[in-house]
This record gives structure tokens, C-alpha cells and sequence, in this order.
């Protein structure tokens, strides 16, 4: 049987991987959801749960564009980042180089969520990429970003935004305060987004409020988190379009992955600016409605 993947699939879930995998409302979760909220042919195609379907090679696409426009949003910062670690490794010491504190942060913040991916993420799609699943777990994320909220847990936000990219180096120096053990678990809070409907951003994010942190320095951190986790993942398996799950639906692939890129990177754009004075309630609000009513629909159905 050969592989389909029509452009309206592509060019719809393309744009919403862009979008969600950095708006704290789970890219997985709605990759879920929508094909099962439009059916036919929609939930054919877009099984992410079959190791036979095309579009388990799709996701692979998107999740490699989406990291390259967060690269190419942060190229600056992770050049200033990579030069820090290159001293550390010169020196043998971290002492008071804030870059060279921020790189081992996020290399050792990325290896707890790598290796339970490695061994657990196959187990995990397969058992909870359901509707039914994916509604409970996003209305959960809703209360939890609204949880973080309602219980005063964020700290001052600065009243003026300065673009992230001129003022980057002042938030990582804060972050850069965090001690390892804070900053690692921090980090390993993306092992939760393995389950549909946990998004990767909002439990970093929380996680992040939680040990002190401002709104905007915790988003930042998420998306400089992010970065190196979307991109191994995809990587690991980019195999896969080349083989023959890619047969027949390249072409939808770099469509889908072109929106999904450009969808990321205004999203980062849009969000770090979002985050320096406006809260998570609005996406724990969308999260729980769009969860409840979810459940209530493929339950009855």
C-alpha cells in the first residue's frame, strides 16, 4: 500500500507544529487530537501511533525544521553559548563564566529527558496517542498552568521588553544563578511532554516559576531547552524520510516543514515578548476547555 499524505494534511499540521510545539499547548497532543476530530481520511493518514504510517516520517520533518528556526531566532546567543563551553573545556573550570554555566545546564538539563525518550517514547506513543488519552492529559496541562498562576508563583516580570536577542545575555545570567541540581530538574520536567498532551514548553516553564524564576527568563530557558531535544529527536530518526515511510509524500513533507519552521519562528518571536508582562492563563484556559470538550465528544461518539 503506498503512502499518502494530501497537502491539506500536510500544510494544516505543519503550521500547528510550529505553533504548539512553542505555545505551551502540546504539538503532540493536537498531532492527536485534530486527525481524530476530522476523520476519514485525516485519521488514516495521520495515525502516529502505526510504525507503518507516512506520518510518523512527517513528524520527523517538522520537528527538524522547528529547531532550525529556534537555531536561527538564537544563532547569537548559542555561538556566545558554544564559546563558553569551549572555554570550560580549555580551563577545566566553569568558575564565574556565565555562558560556559548556561551550556553545561543545557547539556546536562538534556540528557534525563534523552535517555527516557530512548527507551520509553515507542511504549509511550503507542499506548496513550489516543483521543481519549490526549484530551485528559492537555486538560491536565491547562490546570496546571493555571494552577502556577492562581498560587502566586512568579516573580517580578520587568514592565518594558527589550528584544530577546540584544538582552538575552542579562536572562541568562539570572538563569545562570540556578544551582545544577535546580537547573537539571528544571530540565528533566520535559520528560512529561512524552505523554500527548503535556506540553514541552508549559512544563518547563512551570517547572521554571516554580524555582524562582520570571516568566520571560523561564520561557527562555524552555526554548534554549527545546532546541537541542527537537533537534536530536529528529535527527535520530531523519532515516526514516529517506526510506521508505518518505516514499511518495517528500514533497508534502518540505511543504509541511516549511510552515511548520516559519510558524516557529514567529512564535518565538511573538512569545518572548508575550511572556516579559503577560501570564500562561489564556493557554491553561484553551487547554482545559479544549481537553474537557474533547473527552466529552470521542467518549459519547
Amino acid at each position: 500500500m503506498s503512502n499518502h499524505l494530501s497537502w491539506l494534511e500536510s500544510g494544516v499540521i505543519g503550521a500547528m507544529q510550529g505553533v504548539a510545539e512553542l505555545f505551551p499547548i502540546s504539538s503532540l497532543g493536537h498531532s492527536v487530537l485534530i486527525p481524530a476530530w476530522v476523520g476519514g481520511s485525516w485519521s488514516r493518514d495521520l495515525d502516529v501511533r502505526s510504525t507503518e504510517s507516512p506520518y510518523l516520517a512527517f513528524i520527523v520533518g517538522l520537528h527538524v525544521a522547528t529547531a532550525i528556526a529556534l537555531l536561527v531566532y538564537f544563532w547569537r546567543d548559542w555561538v556566545r553559548i558554544a564559546k563558553g563551553f569551549g572555554r570550560s573545556v580549555a580551563r577545566r573550570e566553569i568558575g564565574d563564566d556565565t555562558d560556559a554555566k548556561l551550556a553545561w545546564l543545557l547539556i546536562l538539563g538534556t540528557i534525563p529527558v534523552g535517555l527516557v525518550g530512548l527507551v520509553g517514547e515507542h511504549e509511550v506513543r503507542m499506548h496513550l496517542s489516543r483521543p481519549i488519552p490526549a484530551a485528559l492529559f492537555l486538560a491536565l496541562n491547562g490546570l496546571v498552568l493555571l494552577a502556577v498562576e492562581q498560587l502566586g508563583k512568579v516573580a517580578s516580570d520587568p514592565t518594558e521588553y527589550v528584544d530577546e536577542r540584544i538582552s538575552g545575555p542579562e536572562s541568562d545570567a539570572r538563569v545562570a544563578k540556578l544551582s545544577f541540581p535546580k537547573g537539571i530538574g528544571i530540565a528533566a520536567a520535559q520528560i512529561l511532554a512524552l505523554a500527548p498532551g503535556i506540553s514541552r514548553s508549559g512544563v518547563t516553564m512551570v517547572a521554571g516559576l516554580l524555582r524562582g524564576l520570571s516568566r520571560e527568563d523561564a520561557a527562555r530557558f524552555s526554548f534554549l531547552l527545546a532546541t537541542p531535544v527537537i533537534l536530536a529527536a529528529g535527527a535520530l530518526k531523519i532515516g526514516d524520510l529517506t526510506g521508505p515511510l518518505g516514499d511518495g509524500i517528500r514533497p508534502q513533507v518540505l511543504f509541511g516543514s516549511v510552515l511548520s519552521g516559519v510558524g516557529a519562528y514567529l512564535s518565538v518571536r511573538f512569545l518572548t515578548k508575550y511572556f516579559a508582562h503577560r501570564s500562561l492563563r489564556p493557554f491553561g484556559v484553551y487547554c482545559l476547555v479544549a481537553g474537557v470538550v474533547s473527552v466529552v465528544w470521542f467518549s459519547v461518539r
